[in-house]
């Protein structure tokens, strides 16, 4: 089976080997922190400096992982595969670009970014973020917050998305329990126009059976293993 147009969608579980936190796993970083306090717009109103804590923590985490063989892997297939690769990515760290890949999407935003409230603004920041920052566009102190999408707001690049999804012959889910939505869908939206959809995962998802071909085991043995074949098709 060969293809033109690849959509790949990857959750919590591609970056779980690379030692990077997951949040709704057991013992994640939910079963811990209350997300009304660190992952909602009403939380950073009540206590900005709580939820810039929460997010300096995890950039500085950023600085102790790696890509793992998976990033590698989907890299790989985007520099080799004759055709268009799109990676749609639901994890906030960076280790999908640090691993090479350059067409790729964001849909929960980046903890190495943040945006200014005030006018809009977003820029790169890699370094801890306080009340005390301004934003260097328009000047505004205490307006900066981290550009990641909290609950109750909308995901990024939600048309180019659904505009990918429409056009792909292959839809793949890496490492993502298809409880979130509007990610869960996905599957759906690609079935749609017919094309063949593939979930690698280490554990059964609510949505196995959305999928034409599923495959278990760890990412940095699947992916790989699955790009090579694509490869050779």
């Amino acid at each position: 089976m060969s293809f033109s147009s690849i959509v790949i969608l990857t959750g919590a579980g591609i970056s779980a080997e690379s030692g990077v936190d997951t949040f709704r796993d057991k013992g994640g970083i939910w079963s811990k922190v209350d997300l009304q306090d660190v992952a909602t717009p009403q939380g950073f109103k009540r206590d900005p400096e709580r939820v810039h804590a929460f997010y300096n923590d995890r950039r500085a985490g950023l600085k102790t992982v790696r890509p793992n063989a998976a990033h590698r892997a989907l890299a790989r297939l985007e520099a080799e595969f004759i055709g268009s690769v799109l990676v749609v990515t639901q994890n906030i760290d960076n280790l999908h670009e640090r691993a090479g890949t350059k067409h790729l999407l964001h849909m929960h935003g980046e903890l190495t970014k943040v945006f200014c409230t005030k006018c809009g603004t977003h820029r790169d920041e890699h370094g801890d973020l306080t009340t005390f920052d301004y934003c260097s566009q328009c000047g505004a102190t205490g307006t900066l917050r981290p550009d990641i999408v909290w609950f109750g707001e909308m995901p990024y690049h939600m048309d180019e998305i659904h505009e990918a999804l429409h056009r792909c012959d292959l839809f793949i889910a890496i490492g993502t329990s298809g409880s979130v939505y509007p990610a869960a869908g996905f599957v759906e939206e690609a079935h749609a126009i017919g094309a063949h959809t593939v979930e690698l995962n280490l554990e059964p998802t609510e949505h196995d059976s959305a999928f034409d071909e599923v495959r278990r085991g760890r990412a940095t043995e699947l992916v790989p293993a699955y790009v090579e074949e694509l490869l050779l098709s």
